[in-house]
């Protein structure tokens, strides 16, 4: 919804960055922990990630933060983000240094080079240069 990069979290950023993005999201001068996508879109929003992150009903979000006001539940939202967010960097970096990548593009550059001369030696057969 936001316009700038602060309403956005890349899957690669520095944690911390991802953690204040969270923090400073924007909600209402209310503090109620309600899911209300009209009338709370925002806290909507973080209850939805919640959910999707823990498979925690978003009914069962509300009961467990009511009361709490946005800090804790911002505070708690941003923790499960960036523990997902964490592992994920820690597989990246798994697979970048593994070598995997590069094997795969060469393999598929030797596959590519195979198929191409074969389809190549076929036209200039049919046109007569071969």
């Amino acid at each position: 919804k936001s316009e700038s990069d602060k309403g956005t979290v890349y899957l690669l950023e520095d944690l911390a960055i991802t953690r204040k993005k969270i923090m400073s999201a924007v909600t209402d001068s209310d503090t109620s922990i309600v899911y209300d996508v009209e009338n709370k879109p925002g806290i909507s929003n973080l209850l939805t990630i919640m959910s999707v992150l823990t498979n925690e009903s978003i009914e069962s979000l509300v009961e467990r933060f009511n009361g709490q006001g946005y800090g804790t539940f911002k505070k708690a939202v941003a923790d499960v983000v960036c523990a997902e967010l964490e592992e994920l960097q820690r597989k990246v970096k798994e697979i970048q240094s593994s070598g995997i990548i590069e094997k795969v593009l060469e393999d598929g550059a030797m596959k590519a080079t195979y198929v191409a001369r074969k389809k190549l030696a076929k036209v200039y057969r049919k046109v007569g240069l071969k």
